[in-house]
């Protein structure tokens, strides 16, 4: 009978391209190493690779062992993952918040459907909370996973904050605006503009993030007479209230009368961030990590 031990064997002496450097990698005996891929091959009754003093080939019948044996072997692993998770008890509701200034792009959202199939026996309950009171919600039991707009400004002794990725900034305005002809502007232009959303004086998140960029500019953006530091500020640009910087995904969920004009680069990022607790339970913290590895591959492909 064929032993899973077998299985990954002849898969590391196919990617290695060499018994010598297999039985490096397995720590094992180069002898031993070639004994067990003959008595697969016996087992399988088919010759699965040719090797001459320098490499090996893989055989018809080997190429399809090779591909069938990964999978399997990936199989295998996941089942474990699984089980491990659902052993160290991952099951349950992890209750997640993202800022409104953080729009769950397909991208985000197909990392979190990924990460539900990983981790089945988990449930998600996402809903909104500001950059700033996520952080408390998370710390006093409330809530478990947050993404925020950084810069957060109140330190919390039992949170982590990691940063995920940065997202380009850009000036959304109405189409009734004169700016809506622009293709691009830069912060210094829209001195005289008035803006949707005004930084409190405790919070930090994206308003504050587009004060700093405006107070590096030499002004303090002018409050609109109408405010939200929610996603209801699009709709108050569309009716032609004021302007806006907003991160360039907030695109998807504009209304069709706003407009987006460019930024220069050196001008106009921003991060998003994960808050966590410091101590969190195995389900959280195993989710945590998964999640924070899918989304930097996601930064690094992008």
């Amino acid at each position: 009978m064929i032993s899973i031990r077998q299985f990954r064997y002849f898969v590391e002496v196919v990617d290695a391209g060499s018994y010598s450097r297999a039985a490096e990698k397995l720590y094992i005996a180069q002898s031993a190493l070639s004994r067990q891929i003959k008595e697969l091959e016996t087992e399988v009754q088919a010759l699965l690779l040719t090797r001459d003093a320098r490499h090996i080939e893989l055989t018809p019948a080997g190429q399809i062992f090779y591909e069938r044996a990964k999978r399997i072997l990936e199989d295998i692993d996941e089942t474990v993952r699984q089980t491990r998770h659902v052993g160290q008890g991952a099951q349950g509701i992890i209750r997640l918040l993202h800022s409104s200034s953080v729009t769950l792009t397909p991208a985000i959202g197909a990392v979190l459907n990924r990460l539900l199939a990983q981790f089945p026996g988990v449930t998600l309950d996402v809903s909104k909370g500001s950059s700033e009171n996520q952080a408390a919600d998370i710390e006093e039991g409330r809530a478990d996973l947050g993404l925020v707009r950084l810069p957060t400004l109140r330190k919390h002794a039992n949170i982590v904050v990691r940063e995920l990725f940065t997202e380009k900034l850009v000036v959304a305005v109405s189409s009734a605006s004169p700016l809506a002809a622009l293709q691009r502007t830069t912060i210094a232009a829209l001195r005289d503009e008035a803006f949707v959303s005004i930084p409190h004086k405790d919070r930090g998140g994206l308003s504050y993030l587009v004060a700093g960029l405006c107070l590096a500019q030499g002004f303090f953006p002018k409050a609109a007479r109408a405010l939200s530091r929610k996603t209801s500020q699009l709709n108050l640009i569309e009716a032609n209230m004021g302007i806006a910087i907003v991160p360039d995904s907030m695109r998807l969920v504009a209304p069709p009368g706003v407009r987006f004009i460019a930024l220069p680069d050196e001008e106009s990022h921003s991060v998003v961030g994960l808050i966590s607790p410091r101590a969190a339970s195995g389900m959280v913290a195993a989710f945590t990590e998964a999640f924070v590895r899918e989304m930097n591959a996601l930064a690094t492909t992008d």
